[in-house]
């Protein structure tokens, strides 16, 4: 006769064995079969206040923006990386900036024709975008801007985009500066006069601010004849073109349609030394 064999069964309890121990109070008569020292998801103080104060401040921030985009401005809003690709690093406009900032991919298109000059006059600063873009390819920028509240919004973008070392901002009228400015460059992006260029069927060089495009033109010229105009998509071309009969002899000139996404948003109008075009 074989002996048998000794051998042993273990049960699992059932689920419905287990909630009856835990009402009875014995759901601790056997070892627990895995112990948890601490929860993974515990968080510090310290961090949990870092994580509210954060988001709090970013509230805070969008309460702030929501505060500047009006109206007027809201279509503008919705191009915002568009006109700034570091918008969400804390770039700032005014309620006038928001229409009257150049897109950075013309801003960068027109700088890349002059990369390497020496000087560049932005005679109309604004919110900072064409000065940015030609401080990242030229040797320097002087920024003139009648606002100072926009002189210091251009200088705060400025430093997000690293290049406040390259640029002057100076407070104060072009047309009263420009006979003691002196530079390589005169970029020219005057006020349009609000959203409402638009409504013109023929926008014509009177029509700039503050003072007419040949005033505009002549006062460039007493720095440079190398001069860059931004215009609206509108703009009487050839009214702009002739501008270039103000020099004797008449300047090299040369327009440029400007796009964003295939819809167009300017003109502008090269006049001078084709040279310093690449």
């Amino acid at each position: 006769m074989v002996a048998a064999k000794a051998s042993s069964i273990v049960l699992q309890r059932t689920r419905k064995q287990r909630k009856l121990l835990k009402r009875k109070g014995m759901h601790n008569s056997r070892p627990a079969e895995t112990e948890i020292s601490s929860s993974p998801y515990s968080f510090s103080s310290d961090f949990v206040a870092n994580v509210r104060e954060k988001r709090k401040s970013a509230k805070a921030k969008k309460l702030e923006e929501k505060s500047n985009v009006t109206p007027l401005v809201t279509k503008y809003w919705f191009q915002r990386y568009d006109l700034f690709s570091k918008y969400d690093v804390g770039i700032k406009l005014d309620e006038e900036g928001w229409f009257s900032v150049t897109p950075e991919e013309i801003a960068a298109s027109q700088a890349h024709r002059f990369a390497g000059a020496g000087v560049v006059i932005d005679a109309f600063a604004g919110v900072g975008g064409n000065a940015i873009q030609f401080a990242k390819v030229c040797h320097h920028v002087v920024a003139v801007e009648i606002d100072p509240k926009k002189v210091a919004l251009a200088s705060h973008n400025a430093k997000i985009y690293g290049v406040q070392d390259q640029i002057d901002f100076v407070v104060g009228d072009f047309f009263q500066l420009a006979p003691f400015l002196k530079g390589d460059v005169v970029f020219l992006s005057p006020p349009w006069g609000g959203p409402s260029y638009k409504a013109k069927e023929n926008f014509t060089l009177d029509l700039l601010k503050p003072k007419d495009g040949h005033s505009l033109f002549q006062a460039a010229q007493e720095i440079t004849p190398n001069i860059v105009m931004y215009l609206p998509r509108n703009v009487d071309v050839l009214q702009a073109s002739e501008l270039s009969w103000l020099s004797s002899p008449p300047l090299d000139i040369e327009v440029e349609e400007n796009l964003v996404r295939g819809r167009l948003k300017g003109i502008t109008v090269y006049f001078g030394d084709s040279k310093l075009c690449v």
